[in-house]
C-alpha cells in the first residue's frame, strides 16, 4: 500500500534552514506528481508547493517562493523541501501527498517549529 513518511523537521531559529524529506513507497514513484502541505495550529493545511513526476515543473505558494525549493529523486522514492530564510510563520506540521486515481495519501507530518 502507499506510504509516506516525512522526516527533517525540528526547532530552528528565524533565518535558519531545515530540508525535509518524503519516503515513498507502494507505488511507482516516477509516475506521480508529488506535493508538500502545511497546517498551523488553527488553520487550514494549505499547499506549499508540487513537483511534477519527473521533477520538470513545480509550483509553489506565494509566501515560500523564493525560500522553499522542492525536488526529488526517483532513484530513493523520495521528494524533499529545503526551507531557507525561515520565519516563525512557517511554524507547522508540514505533510508530503500524492494523488493516484482520486484519492489523496498524505504521511503523517513532521514537525517544524521556528523559534529564539
Amino acid at each position: 500500500q502507499v506510504q509516506l513518511v516525512e522526516s527533517g523537521g525540528g526547532l530552528v531559529q528565524p533565518g535558519g534552514s531545515l530540508r525535509l524529506s518524503c519516503a515513498a513507497s507502494g507505488f511507482i514513484f516516477s509516475r506521480y506528481g508529488m506535493s508538500w502541505y502545511r497546517q498551523a495550529p488553527g488553520k487550514e493545511r494549505e499547499l506549499v508547493a508540487r513537483i511534477t513526476s519527473a521533477g520538470s515543473s513545480t509550483t509553489y505558494a506565494g509566501s515560500m517562493k523564493g525560500r522553499f525549493t522542492i525536488s526529488r529523486d526517483n532513484a530513493k522514492n523520495t521528494v524533499y523541501l529545503q526551507m531557507n530564510s525561515l520565519k516563525p510563520e512557517d511554524t507547522a506540521v508540514y505533510y508530503c501527498n500524492t494523488i493516484q486515481s482520486g484519492y489523496i495519501y498524505w504521511g503523517q507530518g513532521t514537525q517544524v517549529t521556528v523559534s529564539s
